[in-house]
């Protein structure tokens, strides 16, 4: 598995085959100003969703007795909030990058568990990280919506939030990989 950096030049193809734009960077930004307040309100939803499906909330279940571990979804909860704010906040620079490759890591059977020293199943499926994208970014709009933005704004936050993610997404997946596969 490869935990290599992502040239700039790598990410600017992602960037390109998403159509990220700056227009995408302003609207996330925008974002940020409405769901500075709303980042728990966003957990709780995303959080319900996770938990009423038995094949993600698995990835947070001790491997002892099967059974959710509170704390440690207490403990990504606190990163999950974090990771919202960085998203809208849509600072792409070196820190960011690694920030995001130390996420895919994470999840992946290089890093699973060790941040929080707990004892979950080794990795979390690559395609439900994929998968996920949509909800996440589906279930934002009525918190988008709160912000009293114009339609077509709140769409184009919508579409930064998709090509976010993905770009995301994608750069998680790295440590999935083998060298040469990324």
């Amino acid at each position: 598995m490869s935990t290599a950096t992502v040239t700039s030049a790598e990410f600017d193809e992602l960037k390109a085959s998403v159509l990220f734009s700056d227009d995408d960077v302003a609207s996330l930004r925008r974002s940020g100003e409405i769901l500075a307040d709303r980042v728990e309100d966003v957990l709780d939803v995303w959080y319900g969703f996770v938990g009423s499906n038995p094949h993600l909330l698995a990835s947070f279940t001790r491997t002892s007795d099967g059974e959710p571990d509170a704390d440690y979804l207490a403990a990504v909860r606190v990163r999950f909030g974090d990771w919202i704010r960085e998203t809208a906040a849509a600072e792409y620079d070196e820190q960011w990058l690694a920030g995001q490759l130390e996420i895919g890591r994470r999840h992946s059977r290089a890093g699973k568990n060790e941040t929080d020293s707990v004892d979950s199943t080794p990795v979390v499926p690559l395609r439900h990280i994929i998968a996920l994208v949509y909800p996440i970014t589906a279930t934002l709009r009525p918190f988008l919506e709160a912000g009293g933005d114009p339609p077509e704004r709140i769409e184009a936050m919508q579409d930064a939030w998709r090509k976010s993610v993905l770009l995301q997404a994608a750069l998680w997946a790295r440590p999935y990989c083998a060298p040469g596969d990324w």
